[in-house]
C-alpha cells in the first residue's frame, strides 16, 4: 500500500507529524487544538501554557519583566523542545511566525493558519481581553490593526489556510481534519485554503 493512499486512516498516514496552528491571538488555536489532537489520537500543547509553566509566571508578567524579545527568546526555546517530540498538536503563540528562525522548527511539521475576519478577532477580542500584552496600547483596535498587517504575510506561509472565524471549534477542527489529506498527498504543494 502506498504511503499516501486515501483509505489509510490519517493518523498512520501523518506518521508522528506535528501539527502546529498559527494565527492570531482569539483566533481558536487553544479550543480547536485538543479537538484536533483527539481526533488524531494526538496529544495537545498549548505552547504558552508550557512557556508559563517554563518561566513560573504569566505572559504578562515576562513581558513586564524581560519585554517582547525576552519572551519571543523563550517561545524559541520551548518551540525547539517541542519540535523534538512528534504526535503533537501545538497551538503556538499569535507571534510566533514573526521570528524567522522559528520557521525552520515549524516546517518540521505540518503548519496550520486558522485564520479569523479582522470584525470577528475584534470581537472575540472585546469579549475576553485579558492578559494580551501585544494589545496594550492607547489604541487598541489600532494595534490589532497593526499586527495583524504585519502577520498575515507571515502567516500566509503556513501550509494550510483554514476559515476560523465562523462555526463551532468541533467545526473547524473538521476543516482541518479535512485538508490534511491534501497536504500529505503532495507536501511540495502550494497552500491549501479550506472554507
Amino acid at each position: 500500500m502506498h504511503p499516501t493512499d486515501p483509505s489509510r486512516p490519517l493518523r498512520e498516514r501523518l506518521q508522528g507529524l506535528n501539527i502546529y496552528l498559527v494565527g492570531m491571538m482569539a483566533s481558536g488555536k487553544s479550543t480547536v487544538g485538543p479537538l484536533l489532537a483527539n481526533a488524531l489520537g494526538y496529544r495537545f500543547l498549548d505552547a504558552d501554557a508550557v512557556i508559563r509553566e517554563v518561566a513560573g509566571c504569566t505572559i504578562p508578567e515576562i513581558f513586564d519583566r524581560d519585554g517582547e524579545a525576552g519572551f519571543r527568546s523563550l517561545e524559541r526555546q520551548v518551540l525547539q523542545q517541542l519540535s523534538q517530540w512528534h504526535s503533537l498538536v501545538v497551538a503556538t503563540g499569535g507571534g510566533i511566525v514573526t521570528v524567522p528562525e522559528n520557521w525552520g522548527e515549524l516546517r518540521q511539521g505540518a503548519v496550520v493558519w486558522l485564520d479569523v475576519e479582522d470584525g470577528e478577532l475584534l470581537r472575540r477580542l472585546q469579549a475576553d481581553p485579558g492578559g494580551r500584552p501585544m494589545l496594550e496600547a492607547a489604541d487598541p483596535q489600532a494595534r490589532l490593526q497593526q499586527l495583524l498587517n504585519e502577520r498575515r504575510p507571515l502567516y500566509s506561509q503556513a501550509d494550510l489556510r483554514i476559515s476560523a472565524g465562523d462555526g463551532t471549534p468541533a467545526e473547524v477542527s473538521a476543516r482541518v481534519l479535512a485538508a490534511l489529506p491534501e497536504l500529505i498527498k503532495a507536501p511540495d504543494a502550494p497552500q491549501t485554503t479550506a472554507p
